[in-house]
């Protein structure tokens, strides 16, 4: 057996091809998802997203407390930044959307057309 089949053996063993056939498959299937939802559902989407992200950056913060080699270290620190400027721009976005909603001092909301508009 060659040095490449030994490796790619110990991989196997070891999970990470199972990881990245995982990885994939829910990339195509999330993508395929998002794609058809209609536009009324994307508010209630984004919130059940900001809602996920969040389990996954307590996780890459759990990951990331037991990483043992510089690579793990190095992916812990970018999940963990990317998974909350996800969370952090998802809430910020959801909240100026609820904002457009809220309602005037003069009882009109504040996305609709005022008492002045012709």
């Amino acid at each position: 057996m060659s040095s490449a089949g030994g490796a790619l053996t110990s991989l196997a063993s070891a999970g990470h091809l199972d990881g990245l056939l995982v990885f994939v498959l829910a990339t195509f299937v999330g993508f395929e998802i998002i794609r058809r939802v209609p536009t009324l559902l994307h508010t209630p989407l984004m919130s059940a997203g900001n809602a996920i992200c969040g389990i996954i950056l307590v996780g890459a913060i759990l990951v990331g407390a037991i990483a043992q080699g510089a690579a793990e270290v190095a992916l812990a620190i970018v999940s963990v930044a990317l998974a909350t400027v996800n969370v952090v721009g998802g809430f910020l976005v959801t909240d100026r959307m609820l904002k457009m909603f809220k309602r005037k001092p003069d009882g009109s909301v504040a996305g609709a057309p005022g008492k002045d508009a012709k």
